[in-house]
């Protein structure tokens, strides 16, 4: 694993010792404590051939979950692919606070998540609300993909429904699709201008159409802002994940939109994170 450390050191990764670490895990089917513990154990020559390979993919930027497939968010462990962004600590300020909010309500409640990819904000508060249910949308087959196979894994499946759709295009239109409790989404929020200053693990191996409008960064606002209000019963609730700055912006198109009494939550770098507001 020094070897490992050593390279990655070399090519500039932040954490280069648990990178290292996750790496030689998933190289020999050994738990990472048990490498901590037992550094002197034994590797065989193909595993080191596996090693140095993830290595050399994260010396090129590559980020250790999407070597591994997988990232842990919350309490749970989520499957990622190329049509899903890579779930980030920042984004469980929304979970948190949605929690709380459903939580609070009482009873069964009804969500929908736009822009869905993993699933991780939605199955996240699925399967710490046993009353909830939800709807997971996103534009990509291959994002819905991989997050009815995380619901599966969560089981929650039962409590979810899966659509391929726009914000709202393709929607069904029966009654409980405009009866929503509460509406959830971590849309597109980075201005073009702003993509070419990203780290290449987020600029080279996300997929840029869950990272960017190619406008101004509030695109997909203007729209969810509509389509949550439309779509909401009254007495719900929209929470959006934001940028930095972001926020006068965003809460001017959900007043425009008829919502009231608009909040804020801090992620744990104490930037403003996430907006939520109700539907009177």
């Amino acid at each position: 694993m020094a070897d490992g450390t050593l390279r990655l050191q070399q090519a500039g990764c932040d954490t280069p010792r648990l990178d290292a670490r996750l790496l030689l895990s998933a190289a020999t089917g050994m738990d990472s404590g048990r490498i901590m513990a037992f550094t002197d154990e034994t590797v065989e020559d193909a595993q080191v051939t596996i090693f140095d390979a993830l290595i050399d993919r994260r010396r090129a930027r590559e980020p250790v979950s999407r070597i591994l497939g997988r990232r842990d968010f919350w309490r749970y462990s989520f499957a990622l692919n190329e049509a899903t962004l890579d779930p980030r600590p920042d984004s469980e300020t929304l979970v948190a606070w949605c929690i709380e909010k459903i939580t609070a309500m009482g009873g069964q409640r009804w969500l929908v998540d736009f822009g869905t990819g993993t699933g991780c904000l939605l199955l996240s508060v699925l399967a710490d609300v046993p009353d909830a249910t939800g709807m997971a949308i996103d534009i990509s087959p291959r994002a819905i993909d991989c997050a009815r196979d995380n619901a599966v894994a969560l089981g929650v499946d039962g409590r979810c429904d899966f659509y391929v759709s726009d914000w709202d295009a393709s929607l069904p239109s029966g009654h409980v699709c405009h009866n929503f409790d509460a509406v959830i989404s971590n849309p597109p929020y980075i201005a073009r201008p702003e993509m070419a200053g990203l780290s290449a693990e987020v600029r080279d191996y996300d997929p840029e159409i869950a990272l960017t409008d190619g406008a101004d960064g509030l695109s997909a606002y203007r729209i969810l802002a509509r389509v949550a209000y439309e779509r909401l019963r009254p007495g719900g609730f929209v929470m959006f994940e934001i940028g930095r700055g972001q926020e006068a912006d965003v809460s001017a198109l959900l007043e425009q939109a008829g919502f009231a009494g608009i909040a804020y939550r801090k992620d744990l770098g104490g930037i403003i994170r996430c907006v939520a507001a109700d539907k009177p």
